[in-house]
């Protein structure tokens, strides 16, 4: 399987919401996002970003990503 850092950004984006998908209440940090995936802080950064832009993601208020969907972002 090729490192996280070798896949375009886009397949990048598209596992980050597979992870979503498949585990529903899944809470991560940028740090914890950043192991799972094998990104550096600045690439996952970016692609975190993106997503809350898109409005698939939500911040929580303690710096946690959640699905939108599924989130009452606290």
């Amino acid at each position: 399987m090729p490192s996280q850092l070798s896949q375009s950004p886009e397949n990048t984006l598209h596992r980050i919401r597979a992870e979503y998908w498949e585990m529903p209440g899944l809470k991560l940090t940028p740090a914890q996002a950043q192991r799972l995936l094998g990104l550096d802080q600045e690439s996952c950064e970016t692609l975190l970003t993106d997503l809350v832009s898109t409005g698939f993601l939500a911040p929580t208020r303690d710096g946690a990503f959640v699905r939108r969907d599924r989130s009452s972002v606290r």
